[in-house]
């Protein structure tokens, strides 16, 4: 579950220090003078917004493990707590038939109900970073020549469907690939190679998204 130390751990110390300092007391009872005044209304402001981000994110990954669990998606479909954020993992194969970025039919009702929460009020200005992953298993064809235009190929397409048929801020979402390069196992088997084969939807929290924009 979503908890404090899933927020910033660095910001809450620094938070805690402002108020032994404002107050004049530190460790072993030592009495500092002239401790410098917290601001705590803009220290309220930031805490507070921090805090409802980190309930609204836990209420996204209820429903969505909720969802899951109803249409028996559970082993397809994973949904992770980041640093970042929240990350949806899709299985290829739910996605996608083997060589193709061509999303399958029947994986368009989960990306529409995906959209549709996203599209809510809580989240409708978290920024949405799609990436696309293969195997290491050499790609050849003449449309995807190698594992990097089938890994751009499938996030691509799963962006433009959340943009053009579910009317998602294209402002907010990105997609990116990185082939074989970014692997989450060995790829020494094919149940490894299978869990390497995926799409990751990256729901960003608002510090980390401002932070990713300040080296852009």
């Amino acid at each position: 579950m979503f908890s404090f130390s899933s927020i910033d751990a660095k910001k809450f110390e620094a938070i805690i220090q402002s108020f032994s300092g404002a107050l004049g007391v530190l460790d072993g009872g030592t009495t500092v003078q002239n401790a410098p005044m917290l601001d705590s209304g803009l220290m309220d402001e930031n805490t507070s917004s921090e805090v409802l981000e980190m309930q609204n994110f836990q209420k996204l990954e209820d429903t969505i493990q909720e969802y899951l669990d109803k249409n028996q998606l559970s082993e397809s479909v994973t949904v992770l707590e980041e640093e970042a954020g929240l990350l949806l993992r899709f299985q290829d194969n739910i996605l996608f038939d083997s060589g193709s970025a061509d999303l399958k039919p029947e994986s368009l009702e989960i990306m529409s109900y995906i959209a549709q929460l996203l599209n809510a009020e809580d989240f409708k200005d978290k920024f949405i970073s799609i990436e696309g992953h293969t195997d290491d298993v050499p790609m050849n064809s003449p449309r995807y020549p190698s594992n990097w235009e089938l890994s751009v190929g499938r996030s691509s397409n799963v962006v433009r469907f959340l943009v053009e048929n579910n009317n998602m801020d294209p402002k907010r979402i990105s997609a990116s690939g990185y082939s074989e390069y970014h692997p989450v196992a060995q790829n020494d088997t094919a149940e490894n190679r299978a869990k390497n084969r995926r799409v990751d939807i990256l729901i960003l929290k608002t510090v980390h998204y401002k932070d990713s924009s300040k080296n852009q």
